[in-house]
């Protein structure tokens, strides 16, 4: 991951990480917390609650511009097909859990892409991706500060 944002001045790093759809900041707090950069998560957030505008209203062009049966028109339909019965069920709540899940294609990505195909209004879809990040946030903060934590107690320092 270092040579991807290698030479990049430290703010721009974790934004271009977080920016990244699959890495977002599940990959972005973990690689922070490692390196000592903890004064960057405010950035990784922010980044990553900004992910909401560009896909949930970019959405409709793209989605009007690509064929059916291409990879991104099958992974749309993935991600409504894991989103709806979140959604359905739950609304904004199980909209923020589906983005809230610390795994690969369910971030704000696919949570912003979930809550245009399922026509949910962009006011209710930004507050449940805010609120999904924020869960994924402490999460993954969490996971990363208790496993690089154990790894440091085990591995001899020098």
């Amino acid at each position: 991951m270092e040579e991807f944002v290698a030479g990049l001045p430290p703010y721009l790093k974790y934004v271009v990480l977080t920016a990244v759809p699959w890495v977002e900041l599940r990959g972005a707090v973990p690689w922070a917390v490692q390196q000592g950069d903890q004064a960057y998560f405010p950035l990784i957030i922010l980044t990553n609650v900004l992910i909401f505008w560009p896909t949930y209203f970019g959405l409709e062009w793209i989605y009007e511009h690509i064929p059916e049966g291409t990879w991104v028109h099958r992974k749309l339909e993935r991600i409504r097909h894991k989103a709806h019965p979140l959604v359905e069920k739950y609304g904004l709540l199980g909209l923020a859990v589906f983005v809230s899940i610390p795994l690969p294609g369910t971030g704000a990505y696919s949570g912003s892409a979930a809550s245009w195909l399922l026509d949910m209004g962009w006011r209710k879809a930004f507050l449940a991706v805010c609120l999904g990040v924020m869960i994924a946030f402490t999460a993954v903060w969490a996971l990363s500060e208790a496993g690089i934590g154990l790894f440091r107690s085990f591995v001899p320092s020098g």
